[in-house]
């Protein structure tokens, strides 16, 4: 059974006068005033399989104040872990209960378990006490995007199908511990997959990595043959554990045949594969490719955000596939007016959201002054009121790139490091929550 809140603080909970020790002590002051998102923690702790008996979990109020330490100090879990039992401040910060320091594998599967919407939720709470104590009205707004890194390598065909005879050689290595007598009858190849791969990485000449590819998607395809072969012995093993390893076969299967399909029609045929139809990994296959005005590519996701005049993140949109700029200006601009009950006296974006139809429907929708950094072809005047409005704009939107470098350096947001589509936006999602709560700290009012 798992408590919503820690119901007897420590009386020694004490926060050290240094600089992070009253941002932390500031923090855990605002979180005391929301106890609606407590529930919101626990509903999804619930939702992880917690019982109503037995031994008594993290309270939901200690999980939450855990994932923004975290997330704030930028730690991984066994460096949490330790700062939990080590420092006096994380200590009073998390509200773990007396005497119990939580093992880095209980910070995992806890923290891990609040989803992207929980945290969302937290993140209009922030910009509510934000609104009301008047440190952000939502009047002045400036939009960008950037591109967060998925966990994942540098992807090539060859390593793609090599990654394919590891995860196929791991999927009958689980067969045979479930088949329990009956015999799984396969071949490791992985020894010869690793070599061709190498070859494909390392060889000279057209021809020679043809053939090597060739060689390779035979291994491959001989590996998936023993495993459709393992599939069909296990398919009279009743056992939850037999499911979950059928489900999991059925899915890389999948994504195995498309990793074989793609190699095929751009090495062997020569055919230019759409960016929508790629894979680009086995283990991230969410993972878009995203190339931002010619530079290097990307693989992971394409981010939206829009900042406000107190540096606050206001919104965020974790976009599928990689969309234009200017095809996300108005759903952005309507998210703000949602929220918010108004649309923007004055907004500044960058040059790739300017078109006239959105400058348009920007004033349409009560937009005084909007001024794109990059004209394209529109006139300042019809932008703004004067061009000195429309010089100060364009420096104010130049703001949002401190904002986003430091949401990158200081709290994780270039490169997500859990797995799987829905952590990924939970990843997201906290980042921006611990980059707003410590700026909201800052700039509320004492």
């Amino acid at each position: 059974m798992r408590q919503q809140r820690t119901i007897q603080s420590s009386l020694f909970d004490l926060f050290a006068g240094h600089e992070i020790g009253r941002e932390l002590k500031a923090i855990s002051r605002w979180l005391d005033e929301q106890p609606a998102i407590i529930t919101l923690v626990a509903q999804d702790l619930r939702r992880h399989g917690a019982k109503q008996t037995g031994r008594q979990g993290l309270p939901a109020e200690s999980v939450l104040r855990c994932a923004i330490l975290k997330q704030h100090r930028q730690l991984s879990y066994e460096e949490l872990a330790f700062h939990l039992e080590d420092s006096a401040s994380f200590r009073a910060f998390a509200r773990a209960p007396l005497s119990w320091t939580p093992k880095k594998s209980v910070l995992q599967g806890t923290i891990s378990a609040i989803g992207a919407e929980t945290w969302e939720a937290i993140n209009r709470a922030v910009l509510e006490s934000a609104r009301c104590e008047k440190v952000e009205r939502g009047d002045v707004i400036r939009l960008d995007s950037t591109v967060t890194d998925a966990l994942m390598h540098e992807p090539s065909d060859s390593s793609l199908l090599w990654d394919a005879v590891r995860v196929i050689a791991r999927r009958l290595k689980g067969a045979e511990k479930l088949a329990g007598d009956a015999r799984i009858a396969w071949r490791d190849r992985r020894r010869a997959a690793k070599r061709r791969a190498f070859a494909i990485q390392y060889g000279r000449g057209r021809s020679r990595r043809v053939q090597r590819y060739r060689e390779l998607i035979e291994i491959t395809r001989a590996m998936l043959a023993d495993l459709d072969a393992a599939a069909a012995r296990l398919q009279m093993v009743l056992s939850p554990m037999a499911e979950l390893w059928r489900a999991a076969f059925a899915e890389d299967r999948r994504l195995i045949e498309r990793v074989i399909s793609q190699t095929e029609r751009r090495v062997l045929r020569g055919q230019a594969v759409p960016a929508q139809e790629k894979i680009v990994s086995l283990f991230e296959s969410h993972a878009d490719i995203i190339v931002k005005g010619g530079r290097d590519t990307q693989y992971g996701h394409k981010l939206n955000l829009v900042a406000g005049k107190s540096g606050l993140i206001l919104d965020l949109v974790i976009e599928t596939g990689n969309p234009a700029d200017a095809e996300r200006f108005l759903p952005m601009l309507e998210r703000h007016i949602a929220f918010w009950g108004r649309a923007p006296r004055q907004a500044a974006a960058d040059g790739g959201y300017a078109s006239a139809d959105n400058l348009a429907q920007a004033k349409a929708r009560g937009v005084a002054d909007m001024a794109f950094h990059k004209k394209l072809g529109l006139r300042i005047e019809d932008m703004v009121k004067s061009r000195w409005v429309y010089r100060k704009l364009r420096n104010f939107r130049a703001g949002i790139e401190a904002g986003v470098s430091c949401l990158k350096r200081a709290y994780g947001l270039a490169r997500c490091t859990w797995r799987g589509l829905a952590h990924f936006r939970a990843y997201v999602w906290s980042s921006v929550v611990a980059y707003n709560l410590a700026l909201f700290a800052r700039l509320r009012p004492a």
